[in-house]
């Protein structure tokens, strides 16, 4: 069963945690927000939403289809003034042209269909000159094999039926930069990034992430029975490991200027 983003029960499910380092130092070296207004399209908790405006964005506004979402992101960022929350689509935000000179969409094109539907709405809603950042996983991200850090693999090598679940919903870059270019984008430059996604103490910490499904909407797609045989096969891998867990994800992050 796929994710219910507009559940109340799956309302914390991506708080909780803060953009690393690695996110922050990877997307500074193409992107300076200071002074800049941003829009975050399908934030989720609100995580990024956060760190742009800790960046040095002039303003920030916050835009998902899901109430609850929207609420959570709210709750994580009730510190910071100048972030505005707003109930949209990303396929229709229902925002005034040439609003922003920054917007990203990280995790969402996986859960549209309409790329080229989308990409339009960037477009449209981006100054002259202004930047798009695209944030997901390719079919390649998705599958990079398990490790002490790469946790997920793990999901996909204990139940492979997951692979095409996975591999149907996400974008080769090849699409990606082709609708980008078709929609009108242009100097669309290609990052590879392994991003710490949290660090975990111990294994009964990560344990417990992965119980509560946080953050991970492809778990959704495993019964509580299959989760928890999930879960016990990945304590395996760690029966000799001490110290901390430090688990990272494997993203394609595509930056893009409106011309």
């Amino acid at each position: 069963m796929s994710i219910d983003f507009h559940s109340q029960e799956n309302q914390s499910s991506y708080i909780g945690r803060t953009a690393s380092l690695s996110w922050v130092n990877e997307v500074k070296k193409v992107v300076d927000f200071k002074g800049k207004a941003v829009g975050d399209i399908g934030c989720g908790g609100g995580i990024y939403t956060l760190a742009m405006a800790m960046l040095g964005a002039e303003s920030v506004t916050a835009v998902d289809y899901s109430r609850q979402q929207l609420q959570a992101a709210k709750e994580n960022c009730q510190q910071v003034e100048k972030i505005k929350f707003l109930l949209g689509n990303a396929l229709d935000t229902k925002l005034d042209d040439a609003t922003f000179d920054i917007v990203l969409e990280r995790a969402v094109i996986h859960h549209i269909t309409k790329l080229e539907t989308c990409f339009n709405e960037i477009y449209r809603i981006l100054n002259e000159n202004g930047t798009a950042i695209i944030q997901d996983r390719t079919p390649e991200d998705c599958l990079q094999k398990s490790s002490k850090t790469h946790i997920r693999g793990y999901f996909f090598e204990k139940f492979p039926a997951l692979i095409n679940i996975e591999t149907s919903r996400r974008y080769s870059s090849e699409q990606v930069i082709e609708t980008m270019r078709s929609t009108g984008f242009a100097e669309i430059e290609e990052i590879k990034l392994w991003e710490q996604r949290k660090v975990y103490q111990n294994i009964n910490e990560l344990k417990k992430d992965l119980l509560e499904r946080k953050g991970r909407s492809i778990l959704h797609e495993l019964n509580n029975q299959e989760l928890f045989q999930l879960v016990n096969d990945i304590e395996k891998e760690f029966v000799h490991h001490s110290g901390d867990i430090i688990e990272q994800d494997r993203w394609t992050i595509w930056i893009a200027r409106k011309k």
